[in-house]
């Protein structure tokens, strides 16, 4: 597709002393569609020629030529105001969707790169709740959209199977196991035992000390501790595969905690090698006083190791193992010294700066009740499962209201549901706090999931009604140059766009926020002009618009993780 800022950012080159690359990313889109389509500040300039922008913009103008990409150029206020040659800008964006079709928006940049994503990663033994909700849905979707751009992506669930935790529910097990039944309702049963065992250390000091000790025990293979670990971690998964199926998400690796056992002791030898472990009150650090951070703990005082020790023995696997080119790391915002900490102790181990240079952490806010943050330990927690159930069967009412006849309602209703869910955690800026709220997070109007696949499925009845998708061929351009058909074909432009900046800043809510927009665009379009009906060449040209809205509707939903129902 032609890159329409690219052209406009060399003809300004020609004439200003000004880098190419400064001008394109210079270059806006106005807030109205009446001031062009792209707007150069001059302001920019005005120091280095010592003119007023006004006066700039004026001499720039002067010296470019129109051609068949630039219809017109205005002054207005500083600015240069470029208007695109609309025939020309239309045929170039739909001839690339008759030719892409379901693949528009993709791309090759990524082609040869790796990118490592660490997303979701719940704990075994205790419940999947909404606050893993973000980690799952966000990195799903970064996974997706980088997918989509060519990357070879390798996503992995850092799955939460070692630590001082599992000191604590072999400590409970040993002495409340025979009073539940975590065979038959494993996460339950092994929450209501840590919650127990965790109210007995509070209590008593001894307790807390056996708990550790029995971590250090499974770290060092005993075979009680290590088998009743298995166990606890074969019944979790099994529960944790259910949620990820209800919500579609897969993992190339499920390479948790544990599995970093014995690569650990590399990361201790390096830094010790190099004179950088220190010991403070009995424990190894790493003082990163200098880079105005608290010290790093690499191992405890009785010799067990660390979150910071597991996640640097990872980084060097990942390294060898998968070359990458990117690692990113989604997590909530109350990790980010954590990540601080362990990216800056990774320069220090035997790695080359292409992985240390490339470690990306990108946290997101948390998710909260309406009485305050979520906790297992205190039992206030609201499950995804419970969450997702609740979801479908809310829609399941609705269409058994509006549309009790409708083919397919169990599957339309989990579409829905779930799509409602993902969509109202994406639609907003990653690191904002949630607050849960079933209103909220179920209501089927406005900026929401149902509503973008309430006007997928609209686009998809008038393609059924109309019986077939019109060749390319078939197209007048000329037919679609008025305001709100223009609109949507220049967000259909933008879409790669779109994307491509989705994935620099991990940020899947600018796709979401741009299906809205496109959905409401589209919306206004429908109800001013008649789609069905009109004559042959009209119809034609404005079912091929139909078709083209509804193709991005549907890839942009599936880099969010939602699918879209061909009926509502």
């Amino acid at each position: 597709m032609i890159d329409f800022k690219e052209i406009i950012a060399k003809k300004i080159n020609n004439i200003v002393n000004l880098d190419e690359t400064n001008i394109y990313n210079n270059l806006e889109i106005p807030p109205k569609q009446d001031m062009g389509d792209y707007a150069f500040p001059c302001f920019v300039l005005s120091k280095e020629l010592k003119k007023s922008p006004q006066i700039i913009a004026e001499e720039i103008k002067d010296k470019i030529e129109l051609d068949k990409n630039i219809s017109e150029i205005k002054v207005v206020g500083g600015y240069l105001n470029f208007y695109l040659n609309k025939e020309y800008f239309i045929k170039n964006v739909l001839n690339e969707m008759a030719e892409k079709n379901e693949n528009y928006g993709s791309s090759n940049i990524g082609n040869g790169k790796n990118i490592v994503i660490d997303y979701s990663s719940p704990n075994i033994a205790k419940p999947f709740h909404i606050g893993h909700l973000r980690s799952t849905v966000i990195g799903n979707s970064i996974y997706k959209i980088y997918k989509y751009l060519g990357y070879n992506c390798i996503g992995i669930n850092h799955i939460g199977d070692w630590g001082t935790q599992f000191g604590k529910l072999i400590e409970g097990y040993k002495r409340w196991g025979n009073e539940y039944n975590i065979e038959e309702n494993p996460i339950d049963e092994l929450t209501k035992i840590y919650i127990r065992i965790n109210n007995l250390c509070k209590e008593d000091e001894s307790v807390l000390e056996d708990c550790r000790n029995n971590f250090k025990k499974l770290e060092d293979g005993d075979e009680y501790c290590v088998n009743l670990w298995k166990k606890f971690k074969e019944l979790s998964l099994k529960e944790f595969e259910r949620i990820y199926d209800l919500l579609d998400v897969h993992f190339d690796s499920y390479n948790g905690e544990a599995f970093y056992s014995d690569k650990m002791q590399e990361v201790v030898d390096i830094l010790e090698r190099k004179g950088l472990l220190v010991e403070s009150e009995g424990a190894k650090v790493v003082d990163l006083s200098e880079q105005g951070m608290i010290p790093c703990i690499i191992e405890k005082s009785n010799g067990s190791t660390t979150y910071a020790t597991r996640d640097l023995a990872a980084i060097m696997y990942r390294a060898r193992e998968y070359d990458f080119n990117k690692a990113i790391y989604l997590t909530s915002y109350e990790q980010i010294l954590h990540f601080k900490q362990i990216f800056e102790v990774a320069k220090m181990l035997d790695l080359d700066e292409k992985y240390t240079s490339n470690l990306i952490h990108a946290p997101f806010g948390m998710v909260q009740l309406k009485t305050g943050k979520m906790s297992t330990r205190e039992g206030t927690i609201v499950k995804l499962e419970d969450l997702l159930n609740e979801s479908i069967t809310r829609v399941k009412a609705i269409i058994e209201n509006k549309n009790p006849n409708l083919e397919n309602k169990e599957e339309i209703a989990k579409q829905v549901g779930i799509g409602a869910v993902i969509f109202n955690d994406l639609y907003n800026n990653r690191i904002k706090d949630e607050v849960f709220d079933w209103d909220i997070m179920l209501n089927f109007n406005g900026e929401t999931g149902p509503y973008m696949q309430y006007i997928y499925v609209r686009t998809k009845s008038i393609l059924e009604k109309a019986g077939y998708i019109p060749k390319i061929e078939d197209v007048d351009f000329d037919l679609l140059n008025n305001d709100t058909a223009y609109k949507i074909i220049k967000l259909i432009y933008s879409f790669q766009d779109t994307i491509i900046q989705a994935a620099e800043k991990y940020e899947p809510y600018i796709i979401a926020r741009y299906l809205i927009n496109l959905a409401q665009s589209f919306s206004t379009f429908y109800n001013e002009n008649k789609i069905l009906g009109e004559e042959k060449k009209v119809q034609d040209t404005r079912v091929y618009l139909t078709y083209a809205v509804g193709n991005v509707l549907k890839i942009g939903a599936s880099l969010l993780g939602i699918k879209m129902p061909d009926r509502m």
